[in-house]
């Protein structure tokens, strides 16, 4: 929002929030209707191909979001260092208005324009006159509108929302209030406009400029440089001609300086070109690509867990997963083909970095799917990847590496231990986050509690919680037979005085490990508190009982560039497993944490809280 919004900040359409897509309805029933029941020679292509396009444009613009995501997380090439929050997510939510505006605009150019209907394929003429109107007033005209709108009172109103992004993503490019839109429009209604009213217009010299358009502004606020220096060499007069991610990038840090739309022409005309653009971009060119000190690695878990990725849909990726969208129903198309890419997909890939003091952080992600752990002839794949990711790692010159892959490795791997075993001299410590994430369990444990229910498949995580209880004299039920003679041949008397088998739904705290079913729920008394050990949340069955989060905790506020959520936690929490990883680069702990070994509980928890972390609130007051 501008500082001081003007009217017709918003979109005629902002109250409908997501189902704003409906306004497009109308004309594009009618346009396929007319499509489908015409005779062939009555039929417009031209206005049955504007939903299409309309479609393509959306898709182009998701190309460059997720490539900047991609480009800026791994570091070559990157122009600003500044970070990214949730708030800009927020703010630039909406990029896909002015799609709809400008369909809504060429339905109606289409049918009641003269020219504008039963557009040819082709017109030679109409293209060189598209490319020459453009070159000559829209460029003019639009880097005065642009100095105009940065007058105090203009800028205040309208243009300060647009520059509320300082790193600009390509989606900056359009976000803008209403009748700000409205200026820029018939900026680049000029070429169209003129070539229609002549009858020139042509369906490829509409596409080709609006595709132009588009992608010009998306190259601008991309964040990483892509223009290779050999072709300035090649043809010098091109500087003048063509602007590049870093000219504009100036225009974003520096704000008065910088203006021209894509041809920085008119800067050096009227002496606006900032004096720093050739340093800049030169810079950027030899930037390269980031070392990492701690690396997350996670994968996807449910087929629609691709588009919530930070690559994937910036709005989606900035909610928890838990969050449902009646529109993605509609993707399966994309979901299968997406599944089908990442099985031929055999290396792990960057997805975001953070900061936290002087750390650089990244989170890199297999490209495999929590189903897939579970089939035997997987498993070898899997581990060849997280291998190759641990030797990268190891390259790179990385400290710590999480592995933060939802608890599934202890069957995979055995919680990395296959990789330290391959692999003794390994300089990266790998870290499972085991001890943080009993740690936080513990610590969601009411005080004064005295007796407590395990269920579900004990893993390395509910195993430790169980000896910890025990030792401090709360009375532990388990229910398997099998794990409860386990636990007592390796525990000292203590554990097993106050280790019971005994299937008891009577307690009234539960730690919940995986296999717990909508059954087990059903028969826990009322009030109980389900506290899970897993990184996978609990299916609320019961309105009468309480559920605490997975093991997770928030972070301090100068953990930076953090604008998207982890799989089903909240905005600014992370898993224990992943603070973990952090915690150890922290202290400068030289050690393992993976396999059968486990950190220090006590030690952990302080360090981690010491560094600013918090524990999230209660459920209950019980």
């Amino acid at each position: 929002m501008a500082t001081r919004p003007g009217i017709l900040t918003d979109w005629p359409w902002t109250p409908l929030g997501n189902y704003k897509y409906v306004v497009m309805t109308p004309w594009v029933a009618h346009s396929i209707y007319s499509f489908l029941t015409k005779d062939e020679s009555e039929r417009d292509l031209s206005n049955f191909l504007i939903l299409p396009f309309l479609l393509w444009r959306m898709l182009h613009n998701q190309i460059w979001i997720s490539l900047s995501r991609y480009r800026t997380a791994k570091g070559n090439n990157r122009i600003v260092d500044k970070t990214i929050e949730f708030e800009q997510v927020d703010r630039e939510r909406n990029w896909d208005d002015q799609i709809l505006f400008n369909g809504t605009l060429f339905y109606l150019g289409n049918l009641t324009l003269k020219g504008g209907s039963n557009l040819p394929f082709w017109r030679s003429d109409g293209v060189i006159m598209t490319f020459l109107l453009h070159v000559g007033p829209v460029e003019l005209l639009y880097y005065w509108l642009h100095r105009a709108l940065h007058h105090h009172y203009l800028y205040s109103r309208y243009h300060s929302h647009h520059h509320s992004s300082i790193v600009t993503e390509p989606i900056t490019s359009v976000i803008h209030p209403f009748a700000e839109h409205i200026s820029y429009f018939m900026l680049f209604a000029i070429p169209l406009l003129t070539t229609t009213l002549t009858e020139t217009a042509s369906i490829v010299s509409f596409v080709a400029y609006i595709t132009f358009v588009d992608f010009m502004n998306n190259l601008g606020h991309c964040n990483f440089e892509l223009i290779p220096r050999k072709l300035f060499s090649i043809f010098p007069p091109l500087k003048y001609l063509m602007y590049t991610p870093s000219f504009h990038s100036l225009h974003h840090t520096q704000f008065r300086t910088n203006y021209s739309l894509f041809m920085p022409f008119y800067d050096y005309i009227y002496g606006t070109i900032d004096a720093s653009t050739d340093t800049l971009y030169e810079t950027s060119l030899k930037r390269t690509e980031e070392s990492p000190n701690v690396v997350h690695l996670t994968h996807l878990t449910t087929p629609e867990s691709i588009y919530q990725l930070r690559l994937g849909f910036a709005s989606l990726a900035s909610e928890p997963q838990t969050t449902s969208h009646w529109y993605m129903r509609l993707m399966w198309p994309v979901t299968l083909w997406s599944m089908m890419v990442t099985y031929f997909c055999r290396r792990s890939f960057v997805v975001e970095r953070n900061i936290f003091k002087n750390l650089k952080l990244q989170t890199w992600a297999i490209p495999r799917y929590s189903i897939q752990y579970s089939i035997l002839g997987q498993r070898a794949r899997i581990n060849s990847i997280i291998e190759e990711a641990i030797l990268e790692a190891e390259e790179k010159g990385t400290t710590v590496l999480t592995l933060g892959l939802l608890n599934q490795e202890e069957e995979v791997n055995g919680n990395g231990e296959l990789f330290i075993r391959r692999h003794p001299q390994l300089k990266v410590r790998l870290v499972d986050g085991s001890s943080l994430a009993v740690a936080v369990v513990l610590n969601s444990i009411p005080k004064g509690t005295t007796q407590v229910s395990v269920r579900g498949n004990l893993s390395k995580v509910s195993s430790s919680i169980v000896i910890v209880l025990c030792q401090r004299g709360v009375q532990v039920s388990i229910s398997n037979e099998e794990e409860y003679k386990m636990l007592t041949e390796k525990c000292g008397s203590e554990v097993q005085k106050n280790l019971t088998l005994l299937e008891d739904y009577s307690k009234k705290i539960w730690i919940v490990g995986d296999g717990v079913g909508k059954v087990e729920h059903m028969k826990a008394s009322k009030g109980t508190l389900f506290i899970p050990v897993s990184q996978f949340p609990l299916q609320k069955v019961r309105k009468d009982c309480f559920y605490h989060n997975t093991p997770a905790m928030s972070i301090p506020k100068h953990l930076e560039n953090l604008d998207s959520c982890e799989n089903w936690l909240p905005r600014r929490v992370m898993s224990a497993w992943r603070i973990a990883g952090i915690v150890h680069a922290l202290e400068g702990w030289n050690v393992h944490e993976c396999g059968n070994m486990m950190f220090s509980i006590e030690k952990i928890w302080e360090a981690t809280l010491k560094h600013g972390f918090h524990p999230l609130s209660m459920p209950t007051d019980a």
